[in-house]
């Protein structure tokens, strides 16, 4: 099922991004460059390995783990979540 993700993503449009990084705490200058991007998310399934790569003007980011097992992820804003 996963290999149906696996593929090149170009962000055409997204509603309620400020709201939604605002629930998470993400700080106003992040939010407002992070609003105005349009990052392009490449997926890569390996077997039960997946990763996933976000490609953008403002960061770049990848990000490798096996499916079912909890992970450690530093997230674009540099914030640290499970």
């Amino acid at each position: 099922m996963v290999d149906a993700f696996a593929g090149t993503w170009k962000l055409v449009d997204s509603a309620n991004f400020d709201e939604y990084m605002k629930a998470l705490g993400v700080g106003f200058a992040t939010r407002q460059v992070a609003g105005l991007t349009k990052p392009t998310t490449i997926i890569e399934v390996q077997g039960d390995k997946i990763t996933v790569k976000t490609q953008s003007t403002f960061k770049n980011t990848e990000i490798t783990f096996k499916l079912g097992e909890e992970f450690d992820e530093t997230t674009a804003d540099d914030r640290h979540v499970k």
